[in-house]
């Protein structure tokens, strides 16, 4: 009987960690693609919670996407409907261009660093997960 290494919660835990934030990098890359869009607001995923997670990936047959909500935005390749964790976002502070765009390029610029940083940390995690797996399984003496 073979083992998945996503059995294991930790390294379950990892790829849905991994998945939040690809489809976060996906959504930033639309919003920083639409800065030039006439009344775009800018997209962003809830926070990253694990126990959601897993209800959704056990809930939804496919991967996260989002939706275009308007004919003149970049058309996205996804076939899937608008996950519930991806939402408009309009603060307070929002700058706001006279066409309506309320994306800020220095904004979602941090946050692309943000989730690439986090990226690189959960990388790092699962390949020392990997290690000591390996390191375990090694007969004595190898």
């Amino acid at each position: 009987m073979d083992m998945d290494i996503t059995d294991i919660p930790l390294f379950a835990m990892l790829k849905s960690r991994m998945g939040y934030l690809t489809e976060r990098q996906k959504v930033i890359a639309q919003n920083v693609a639409n800065a030039d869009t006439p009344r775009y607001q800018p997209q962003d995923l809830k926070p990253y919670s694990f126990q959601s997670h897993m209800a959704a990936a056990v809930s939804q047959s496919g991967p996260m996407s989002v939706a275009v909500t308007n004919p003149m935005h970049i058309a996205h390749t996804a076939t899937s409907p608008n996950p519930p964790g991806v939402k408009s976002r309009k603060l307070a502070d929002t700058e706001t261009t006279l066409d309506g765009n309320s994306v800020v390029l220095e904004d979602e610029m941090l946050k692309l660093t943000d989730t690439r940083m986090n990226y690189d940390a959960a990388v790092g995690f699962y390949q020392k997960s990997l290690n000591l797996l390996r390191m375990a399984t090694r007969a004595p003496g190898h």
